[in-house]
């Protein structure tokens, strides 16, 4: 038990620093910047690639995302969202903006999306990616199963609601509504675990 402890001390430190990282950016603190760029890279390329299908495409989109990270991190509020999640919702907004741009349809999972140079992010950031994933996953188990699928479908495979609309063949304000729904649930259930 003592290592679980332990861990779990470890994962909240790495969130503080992650936290800290993204609240001196947001007062234009060029060094938190990089350290924030450091510890999250891997993961929102990995957003971005999942939803571009293009390396290059990913690599421009995630250059956005940082230009977008440094003029919002200002307003950026810890006690509403983990640092990562709000983070990742910009990767996401951003990539789902190119591929819309480009009038494509989105990746689904069972695509093959060419190598990463460096896939294994480094210490630091596979402990909050870890404990974020399993923070997720065990929200998403709370959920319906229709708002489970949805959330997975939207945000996990890059979906726009209104091609999800058409998949589960409901009108679109039905599925905005159970998507909403959903995300105000998993929002109550990351809040009480965090």
């Amino acid at each position: 038990m003592p290592s679980l402890s332990a861990s779990a001390t470890e994962l909240a430190e790495r969130r503080r620093i992650l936290t800290h990282a993204l609240v001196e950016t947001g007062a234009e603190d060029r060094a938190a910047f990089q350290r924030l760029y450091r510890l999250t890279s891997a993961k929102l390329f990995g957003i971005c690639l999942r939803i571009c299908g293009e390396r290059q495409a990913a690599e421009d989109v995630l250059q956005e995302v940082y230009v977008q990270v440094w003029r919002r991190a200002g307003a950026y509020e810890p006690g509403r969202a983990s640092p990562i999640t709000w983070l990742a919702t910009i990767a996401r907004n951003r990539a789902l903006d190119w591929r819309r741009a480009q009038g494509r349809a989105p990746v689904t999972s069972d695509a093959v999306l060419p190598e990463v140079a460096d896939p294994s992010p480094d210490a630091e950031a596979a402990m909050l990616d870890a404990d974020a994933t399993a923070r997720v996953g065990h929200c998403l188990e709370q959920l319906e199963a229709r708002q489970r699928s949805a959330i997975r479908t939207a945000f996990f495979d890059g979906v726009t609601y209104a091609e999800l609309a058409m998949r589960e063949a409901v009108p679109l304000g039905t599925m905005k509504s159970i998507v909403r729904r959903a995300l105000i649930r998993l929002r109550g259930c990351l809040s009480d675990d965090a």
